[in-house]
């Protein structure tokens, strides 16, 4: 089972990767990086990334449809934050956010710390595999340990 360093190894394998993270989205810290930040600076990229990832775990908006639905003769819950202090992992399994040149991939971690955590990976557009990247990651973050 591979730890944090491991695992950021790994993604900096991947075709295309210019930086990888792992960081815990409640309080904005990377707990481990590699490769070159976006914008220079790894604290301000886990603090960026960790405000996307918790506004998108902590939002039902974001979850997966529900089958059922809500109870006949029942109002829907109001929007707003799921109870995340569940100890469950949030229902959303990656993020992806594009731009003219680049690629970057949240996928976030169950498991570890309660669900608090997700790998961040920064890809070139122009060399980097989405499909494959999205795919490892999912495979990274299944093994890691702590």
């Amino acid at each position: 089972m591979p730890g944090i360093d491991e695992c950021l190894l790994e993604a900096m394998r991947l075709p295309g990767a210019r930086s990888a993270a792992v960081v815990d989205w409640v309080s904005g810290l990377a707990l481990g990086v590699a490769g070159d930040p976006p914008g220079g600076d790894y604290e301000a990229t886990a603090c960026e990334t960790a405000e996307l990832a918790r506004m998108v775990a902590e939002y039902r908006s974001f979850g997966p449809l529900s089958v059922a639905g809500p109870p006949t003769g029942t109002t829907p819950a109001a929007p707003g934050p799921t109870a995340r202090h569940a100890g469950t992992a949030p229902a959303v399994e990656d993020i992806i956010t594009t731009n003219s040149d680049s690629y970057h991939l949240l996928r976030f971690v169950t498991g570890a710390l309660d669900g608090t955590l997700f790998l961040h990976l920064w890809l070139g557009r122009d060399e980097g595999n989405l499909a494959l990247a999205r795919i490892r990651l999912a495979e990274m973050a299944g093994r890691m340990v702590l």
